[in-house]
């Protein structure tokens, strides 16, 4: 296994998981649902790109998995900039497809017993386990320390007040 393969199935299985996380909780658009969000689009942005030096499948060409990579990533991008202009409906519509688009490769990917991950089920599954308990532990993490409040100075510094 290659560390790209092993860079992108970190990435997209922290986006599965962070993505499950943000579509299942409410409120939505709270600070924890914001700072979940923007780990969950760097996850996906790392899973597409790396997808595409990934041709285990098909070596020396594009399987349909790249087409959905590429597709992934303008609907990421533009549910992204959908957010940041605060036109929420469309950033829900986008994000949400991006996620169903995520689970679909999932399947995907694991479905052919060929392919990298059912590999090391059977080859070493102890590895496997470890390697998603990790990925679930950078999960919560990242929940856990989203939900923190923010600690501030008692006086910052752009406010402090200067004896005249």
């Amino acid at each position: 296994m290659t560390m790209v393969i092993v860079i992108h199935a970190t990435a997209a299985t922290l986006s599965l998981v962070l993505g499950a996380v943000n579509l299942a909780r409410r409120p939505k658009g709270d600070r924890r649902h914001r700072l979940v969000g923007r780990v969950w689009v760097v996850a996906m942005y790392l899973a597409v790109l790396t997808s595409f030096a990934i041709r285990e499948v098909n070596p020396g060409g594009f399987s349909w998995l790249h087409g959905l990579s590429a597709f992934t990533l303008v609907t990421l991008t533009v549910g992204w900039v959908a957010a940041l202009r605060g036109r929420i409906e469309t950033h829900r519509g986008f994000l949400r497809g991006s996620y169903v688009g995520t689970v679909a490769a999932f399947v995907g990917a694991v479905v052919v017993p060929q392919r990298a991950v059912p590999r090391l089920a059977v080859d070493h599954p102890w590895l496997l386990s470890v390697a998603a308990a990790a990925v679930l532990a950078v999960a919560w993490l990242v929940v856990a320390l989203a939900g923190r409040p923010v600690r501030r100075r008692d006086v910052l510094i752009s406010e402090a007040r200067v004896p005249r």
